[in-house]
């Protein structure tokens, strides 16, 4: 995938798998995502199938919806994305209940979007979650970043990064780039507002998530709010 891919952009390396147990749904999508230019590697009808497949073909970006039978939709999320951090999960749902988004985010899904999305929506949805932005339909990214918040002013559990001995030093950029996650700000928009690339903060995040012993967005916003980065 091209470093400077944006939205919008040809998804021709972006490689996708489609998870949905309504046969009919599962090919409208992703006939209209090979249409878009996705490489679509590989369909699943149910969570067990989809593990299998997704560990067999190593998608770039799984469109996965929650309710599957076999295997619930966010125990396959948890599952691949653990063994795979590079996975990028884009939730398809037809429930826009906030405990069905919450556990989302938190099993790994990069983002949530309805299922009464237009195609267009889809596809730049598609497009944006395969370079690491977090993409939710309007309304929910604000919950989102409030259940950060909530994680954030709650007891942090013995062993978080920062606890045991000194804290990992982060470098200004590292530093900057993490306060601007911690606001809610896409890697796109980051990208823009500190004139690098979208790439370039797809490291800094990376480094940073190593350096701090984190496993995902989730943890990374909740850490820079306890140490109220996002207050600047």
């Amino acid at each position: 995938m091209s470093e400077q891919q944006q939205e919008g952009a040809p998804a021709a390396a972006v490689r996708v798998m489609v998870v949905d147990d309504h046969p009919m749904w599962r090919d409208a999508v992703a006939r209209d995502l090979g249409a878009a230019g996705f490489e679509v590697v590989a369909t699943a009808g149910d969570g067990e199938q989809a593990v299998r497949r997704a560990q067999a073909v190593g998608p770039d970006v799984l469109v996965l919806d929650l309710n599957l039978p076999a295997k619930a939709g966010v125990q396959v999320c948890k599952e691949l994305v653990g063994a795979d951090p590079r996975l990028r999960v884009l939730v398809l749902s037809a429930s826009g209940e906030h405990a069905d988004v919450l556990e989302a985010v938190k099993s790994g899904a990069t983002g949530y979007l309805l299922k009464s999305a237009s195609t267009d929506e889809l596809i730049d949805a598609v497009g944006r979650t395969a370079v690491g932005d977090p993409v939710f339909t309007p309304g929910l990214a604000g919950l989102v970043l409030g259940e950060y918040r909530r994680l954030a002013s709650d007891p942090s559990p013995a062993g978080d990064a920062g606890e045991s001995g000194a804290a990992p030093q982060l470098t200004d950029r590292e530093t900057e780039v993490l306060r601007l996650v911690a606001k809610g700000l896409s890697y796109k928009q980051i990208a823009e507002r500190l004139v690098i690339s979208h790439r370039t903060v797809q490291n800094h995040v990376q480094n940073t998530l190593g350096k701090l012993q984190l496993h995902n967005r989730v943890e990374l916003v909740r850490y820079a709010i306890e140490r109220g980065l996002d207050d600047d």
